[in-house]
Parts: structure tokens; sequence; C-alpha cells
């Protein structure tokens, strides 16, 4: 049968009916592990006869999901959630009447995002949905990947639309808020991960937090403590420098942490059996000999999140350092979404039920949508993360309990200061929603307020927020800098090299303002510092940004001007810029793959729209060619007049003559053409030797006829053939030029005909 949905996602569901009968746009955003999916299957199971478009970011998730849902169906029961929220009287009733379905949901028709994007109109209109669903909807920000799903939603318009993800905003993309975007705001459920802990929905983890890896950090604050342009401000941080550097040579190693903090499968702390030292802190986590000497436990599984495949496989090479006080034959696993084999290695690491440790590592298959049964945490090593796959990661240890009290531990390994406290956003939303429940008297509905926080770098990190406030005091006094520029130029666009007579390097410093915003080198800027830089006029893109404005305006009136982008570079500047030249860069960039950041898809797609011309050359000879086409049909030859312009302006004459030299010097001096291009011409009769060579045989062709037919070469000035040659002209210039420079050859064929 069917999975019976807990309390929360039967409420979820039954609000995103409503509102998908009402408006049409249901969005449901509860946090990794809930079992948000469900409710999806069961609009599916619910309605075997609706054709349903499923879209999802890959089609392993999907099939986890799939998978999910029918092991919940033979189990009665929802497996991605805590057992704190209680199985809906609803679902119970109904589960009998989806048994026959819950395990073909034949209606789906299911498509990844990607595969979406390149779909094209007929086979959009194909699929002829009677719902959409758009799982991790959040995704659907990205580029690309929304413009495929703006096409379809565009081409279905009335069907209903159901939205799944952890959260709506995108928090490195300008904090869009996809709800908004693509829901017009219709939340049917909205729960974050706190509240869901709070809830028992999920359980509370045990948190361990350390770093790794601090001498890049140490370095970078070195520099920007050496970079400090205030004696008192610089002398101020290198005292917190120094007592930072002292605190992390005392801090524990990982293999430590690992050692103190891991527990089994069944969450019992692990057991390290012949350790004579005491070790493990205080309180719940201390540990005596007569603790060590137990024996020893399941050592568990455990997810590891690297960023990237190279950070990943530094990793790896880890395993024996930082786990052998744990388990020196350690089972490692890897999987990432590139990887052929990733899906048997995947199962092969959920397979392994032996005693010793398990650990998968993976770049970004499991942050979404897949579920791990019996995993006893996660290991978070994170270079940088977005808030978004923070949560999930963290997700996928809170769905791994399922029993109360069964806790799974979360090692949160950062390595760098920025990222330290990204947990306190889980402890705020648990205060957030323990508040909301007492207030409106369901106090019954609290489980869980708090869960335990290990911080294995507390004093390091007082030190690191003492030495940040103290270079905090450098921003300040750039700030004023800036605005004693504004004052006297009224704007911010100081060069980059701009130094004040202070000697402070202004210019610099707001170059880096601008890039810590759009994320493209590290640092902290504030809301507030953001608002106070905006008061004095600051303009946030680079200036690479507004030199495009620049031009691509003065390309858009040139092409208004001359309904073309030709312009040649030695026409020298037009609108103030020296057009011609940047065209000719940007057709350089585009070649040969460079500058993709500043030449990107949309500025290619908006150069296109005002007539863009990427292969100059091509373009102009297939101009050439139509017009050469046109003077054939009209003439039934290219016998073109050196002179000769079309009436649309086309030098047709010199672009003949030009084709044939380069035809006979192999393109000296001028394009080569390609075989493809000779036999085009070859079609019009084009007549690849010397035009004047061509006339004289032509007509001497003609005064071989007229002989023939006549018997003489008698032939009046003014004589025309048939063919409109002028046939007494060419004999009277013949014998003038006979005794001027006419070749031996000619004169021999003209003797031949009887021309004295």
């Amino acid at each position: 049968m069917g999975a019976m949905l807990f309390r929360h996602n039967q409420e979820a569901y039954e609000a995103s009916l409503a509102l998908l009968s009402d408006v049409g746009r249901a969005a449901v955003i509860h946090p990794t592990g809930t079992g948000k999916s469900f409710i999806a299957f069961q609009l599916c199971a619910e309605h075997p006869e609706a054709v349903v478009c499923w879209l999802s970011p890959s089609e392993y998730i999907f099939r986890t999901q799939l998978e999910n849902w029918k092991a919940a169906g033979e189990s009665g029961d929802e497996t991605e959630t805590g057992s704190a929220d209680k199985v809906s009287e609803h679902a119970k009733d109904n589960a009998q009447d989806m048994k026959a379905f819950s395990n073909r949901l034949t209606n789906i028709r299911f498509y990844t995002y990607a595969r979406l994007m390149l779909m094209e109109a007929e086979e959009l209109a194909k699929i002829r949905p009677d719902y959409i669903v758009l799982d991790e909807f959040h995704r659907c920000g990205a580029k690309m990947w929304g413009q495929g799903v703006q096409r379809l939603l565009a081409q279905y318009q009335d069907v209903p639309v159901l939205g799944l993800s952890a959260t709506n905003v995108r928090y490195l993309d300008g904090q869009r808020d996809m709800a908004d975007e693509l829901f017009d705001g219709n939340i049917a459920s909205e729960m974050t991960l706190g509240d869901a802990i709070v809830r028992g929905i999920l359980n509370p983890p045990k948190y361990v937090l350390s770093m790794y890896s601090c001498q890049k950090e140490l370095e970078r604050y070195k520099a920007r403590v050496k970079g400090a342009k205030s004696g008192a401000v610089r002398a101020e941080a290198e005292k917190y420098l120094e007592a930072l550097r002292r605190a992390l040579e005392k801090a524990d190693g990982l293999d430590e942490i690992f050692r103190k903090h891991m527990t089994g499968e069944k969450g019992q702390p692990m057991q390290l059996v012949g350790e004579s030292t005491q070790y493990g802190g205080h309180g719940e986590n201390a540990q005596t000999q007569e603790d060590v000497n137990k024996p020893s436990g399941r050592y568990g599984k455990y997810l590891v999140f690297c960023a990237s495949y190279e950070h990943m496989q530094e990793m790896i090479a880890k395993v024996p350092e930082w786990f052998a006080k744990v388990d020196p034959d350690a089972h490692v696993y890897s999987v990432y979404s590139e990887d052929a084999q990733a899906e048997e290695e995947f199962a092969r690491f959920k397979a392994d039920g032996s005693d010793h440790l398990k650990l998968l590592f993976c770049i970004d298959m499991l942050n979404e949508g897949i579920h791990v049964d019996n995993v006893s945490g996660v290991i978070l090593l994170r270079p940088t993360v977005s808030p978004i796959i923070y949560k999930q990661q963290i997700g996928r240890a809170l769905s791994a309990g399922k029993k109360q009290g069964e806790n799974a531990v979360i090692f949160d390994v950062v390595m760098n200061i920025e990222n330290l406290y990204s947990i306190g956003t889980v402890e705020e939303e648990m205060q957030a929603a323990v508040r909301y429940y007492r207030d409106r008297g369901e106090s019954g509905l609290i489980v869980n307020e708090h869960f335990h926080i290990t911080d294995e770098v507390q004093d390091c990190m007082r030190l690191f927020r003492k030495l940040n406030e103290t270079l905090g005091a450098s921003w300040e006094l750039m700030y004023q800098a800036a605005e004693q520029y504004f004052e006297t130029y009224g704007n911010l666009e100081a060069t980059k090299r701009y130094v004040t007579e202070d000697g402070l390097s202004l210019g610099q410093w707001l170059d880096t303002q601008r890039k810590v915003r759009a994320g493209k080198v590290r640092g902290v800027l504030t809301e507030s510092q953001i608002a106070r830089l905006d008061q004095l006029g600051m303009r946030w893109e680079s200036k690479a940004d507004r030199n495009w404005e620049r031009y691509f305006a003065a390309a858009q009136a040139y092409y208004r001007e001359h309904g073309n982008l030709l312009v040649n570079v030695r026409d020298g500047k037009y609108g103030g810029v020296d057009l011609g030249k940047w065209l000719a860069q940007l057709r350089t960039y585009r070649k040969s793959g460079i500058r993709t950041a500043y030449l990107t898809p949309e500025r290619i797609k908006a150069l296109e729209s005002i007539g863009m011309v990427w292969d100059v050359p091509d373009y102009l000879w297939e101009q050439n060619y139509h017009a050469a086409l046109q003077y054939y049909r009209e003439h039934g030859n290219l016998d073109v007049p050196y002179y000769y312009v079309n009436p649309d302006g086309v030098k047709l004459g010199v672009w003949i003559a030009n084709t044939r030299f380069a035809r006979r010097n192999g393109g000296t001096g001028r394009a080569e053409l390609t075989d493809e291009q000779v036999a085009r011409l070859d079609e019009l009769g084009m007549i690849w030797e010397n035009r004047n060579n061509a006339v004289w045989e032509r007509s001497y062709a003609a005064a071989c006829r007229y002989r023939k037919k006549y018997g003489n070469l008698n032939i009046p000035v003014a004589y025309v053939t048939e063919d409109g040659c002028h046939l007494g002209r060419w004999i009277r210039k013949q014998k003038e030029v006979y005794r001027s420079g006419m070749s031996e050859e000619r004169k021999r064929k003209l003797q031949a005909i009887g021309v004295d």
C-alpha cells in the first residue's frame, strides 16, 4: 500500500490541494529529511488518471525518492521522518485505496531540469500535463534551467503547479525568493529546520564544531594586519593575532576530535579498548578508565561532504591520519555526480554491515532529495558553502535517527572563519518556534528546546571576533576617505590606482568592496556598510561592466543609423568610443573563447539582437555572392565590368576581380577561397582567367562564326551580334593594336581567319 503521511505532511498536502484548486500554485517549504517528496507522490497516487509532469535536478534523486515512497508503503510508515509526529487518520483510512497504485505511479512523466532546458516546442506540446511538480524548486532560479521551466509554464498556464524545497531563498543569487517568483507567494506550508527539531520531526543532533588547516587563515589575517593604515589599529590587531596563533597551537587535532565524539550506529559513544588516560571533556561526554575498557561497539556510517573533486581526493588522503584512532581499517567510499560508477559505490556503502567505520565521501549527490538509512552522522568539510547546501547537508544527519533519543552527530569542520557559526541560525529558528507554540498555548508540540553544541574552538573564535572588530576600524578609516572623495568630486568613481594625500589606497579599497559584495573575493560587508556606501552614490558594478554599458550604447546608436555593426577599425571613434576596435576585440574573444566573464551569453545575445556579425569575412562574402547571383539572373553571366556597382551599393565588379585574383594566387593578399565557394561561383559561369582575356576570346569566337557564315570579315563598325558582341568595333580595334603590342599568339589567330 502507499505511504501514510505523518500529520505535518498531511496538513501540508491538504493545504496544497486547496491552493492548487483556488489559484493553481502551491509551494511546500519543509527542511531536508521531513518527507516532503511524499506530498507530491500522494498527489500522484490520489489522482491516478492525471498526467503529472515531475521535474527534478537529477534522475537519481527522483528514483531514490520513489524507492523510499514504495518502501514506506510496504511498512505503512514514512521512513523519511521522525516518529514524534503522528500519522493522520485520513491517511490511514485512505491507505487501502492506494494499495493497488502505490507501486506503479504510472501517471508520472519525469524530466530533469537539464533535459527540459533542451526540449523543443514540439516535445513540450506532447507532455500535456494535468499537474506540474517542481522538486527542489529553488534550483529553477539558475539561468538556463529557469528558462526551460518558464517555457513549460508559459505553454501550460492553466496547469496547477506544486513546488517542493527546503528553502525558497537563493542566498548567493541576490537573495531571490523563488516562492515569490514561481508561486506568487502562495506557500501551502512552511517549516524551518529549527521548527522540525522542536516538534521532534527531526531529532536534535550532537553538534561538534572544529577547524582544520588554519594556517592559510592566519596568513590572510596577517596580511590584513600588515596592511592596516592606522598604527594604533595595527598594534592592537597584532596583539590579538599572536594570541590567536598560540590558541590554535593548543587546540586538539582532528584525530583527537573524531576519537572523542564519534558514535556507533546505535548512538553510543565510541569505545577504545586499551586506552589508559582519561579523555573526553566533562559531563555526558566524559569517559573514565572503566568506560574505555568496555567491549567496542559498531563504528557506524558517516557521510563526508566535500566541495569539489580535487577537495574530495585531498580529504580522502587524510583518512589514515584523522581516523586511525577510531578504526585503522576504515572502509572508504566516494560518489560524485560525474562518476559512472557512483550508483554502485553508493549501493555498496548502504549494504556494508561490517563492524568497521564506513565513510562515504561525496560532493553534491547527497545534498538534496536522497535519503540514507542507518547513518550515524555527517562530517562537513566546508571551505565555503551556501546556507541552502549547509542546511541540506545537516538534514542528511538529522533524518538519520528515527527513534526518539537516537541522536546523530554532526562534525562541522570549517576551513574559513566566516562559516564558523552557521549553526547559530538553526538555534535561532528553534527559539522562535518554541516562543510561537507557547504563545499559542500549544506547548504540547514542543519536544526539543535545545541541542548540545561542542565548540572545540571556542577560545579561538573569541580571538577571531576581537581581531575582526579591531580590523573593522580600518573600514571606518577608508569610509571616511571615501566621504572626503565624494565631497570633492560628487561620486566614488576613483581609479583603481587612486591614493589619497594620506597614503590610503582608496581606489583599490572601493574595488575590493565591489568584489566582496559580488562574491568574487572573500570578505565581510554588512548591509549597514552597503547602505552607507549607497548614500555616497557607490556604483557596485565593476569598471569593466561600466565600460560595457558605454560601448554597447554606442553600438546600438550605430546600428540604428546604419542598420549593421560592420564598423571599420580604422574609422576612428563613434559615440565617443573606439567602436570598431571594441567590436573587433569581441570577435576575437568569441573565436578564441577567452574573457567569458566579460563576453557572457547574455551579452552575446544582446549584440546579436542589433546585428552583430561574429565572422565578418564570411558575412561579406555571402553578401557579395548574393549580389553576383542577382547579376547572373539578370545578365546570364558574371562578365561584370570592374567599376560596376549594383543598386544596393555593392561594388560587385571590384569583388569579382579580387575573387579571381585570390583564386589565381592562392589567397595571397586576400582571403583564400574555399572549395565550396569556388563550386558555387562555377555554377554561375564564373570565368577565372583575366576578364580582358575572356572578352577577347568571346569576340574572336564570334568573328570565327561570322567568317564561316559569310566567307569574309568585311564587317560594318556598328555591327552587333545577336548575343550582344560589338563585333564590328572589335575587328577595327584589333587592326589598330596589331602593330602596337599585340601578342604573337593573337596575331597568328587573327591571321588564321583572314584579318588583314
